[in-house]
């Protein structure tokens, strides 16, 4: 089982290429939290690749994320910070389903 926060720090990472004091920023914690989240995480995912395991993504503390829409203004995301996976899936405001990730939140 991967949880929510080793997901998020694998993706800022690994995915993002941020360095561990920029990504421990992004998630709110310090930096030798994220790393030993980011290494938990790794440690798993090897484990499953290697092995042949299946990775189960499920609980873990999930933070609110910043999302774009068309209409340009920025809305948060409940849930798993995910469009398709999270509680709402369409913007706070003009209230259409075309949302993506905002750079920089």
């Amino acid at each position: 089982m991967l949880a929510f926060d080793e997901l998020e720090a694998l993706r800022l990472a690994d995915l993002e290429g941020l360095y561990q004091e920029e990504a421990a920023a992004s998630m709110q914690i310090s930096r030798q939290t994220f790393g030993n989240i980011v290494k938990s995480a790794r440690k798993k995912v090897a484990d499953a690749l290697v092995n042949g395991k299946a990775i189960r993504i499920e609980g873990g503390v999930c933070p609110v994320e910043k999302w774009m829409c068309l209409c340009a203004r920025p809305t948060s995301i409940p849930g798993q910070g995910n469009p398709g996976h999270g509680i709402q899936e369409v913007c706070s405001h003009c209230k259409i389903g075309n949302l993506a990730r905002k750079h920089g939140s």
